[in-house]
């Protein structure tokens, strides 16, 4: 069974940085692309950076020069750090999974996710 739990938010305030953290287990496939997603209230799901088997990485806008997506195969860990943080980035975010391995950013091309973890910045 696949399982993926994401940890690491919290509040803060306008300029902070957090990483989030998601543990990985379950997911035996050798080829994927894993990624984090974000909601706002009342706002659809995106996406926002993705990472593949190959450590290949690809950024929404809204992501590209404040957050980083890492991976640590050895203890099935994906990462998110974000850095100088907005109040628009209040949302809970998400990890999910996907056996597709050009990138995606589309919700609809992942097919295992987690419960989220919510990060709220005030400004």
């Amino acid at each position: 069974q696949v399982q993926l739990v994401e940890s690491g938010g919290g509040s803060l305030q306008a300029g902070g940085s957090l990483m989030l953290c998601c543990a990985v287990s379950g997911f035996i496939y050798m080829t994927y692309s894993i990624g984090w997603f974000r909601q706002a209230p009342g706002m659809g799901r995106e996406g926002l950076a993705v990472i593949n088997h190959g450590g290949g990485t690809k950024y929404a806008d809204a992501a590209k020069g404040r957050f980083t997506i890492s991976q640590d195969n050895a203890k099935h860990t994906l990462y998110l750090e974000m850095n100088n943080l907005k109040p628009e980035d209040t949302a809970r975010y998400y990890c999910a999974a996907s056996l597709r391995t050009w990138l995606p950013l589309d919700t609809s091309a992942y097919n295992y996710w987690g419960q989220g973890t919510e990060v709220t910045v005030s400004s």
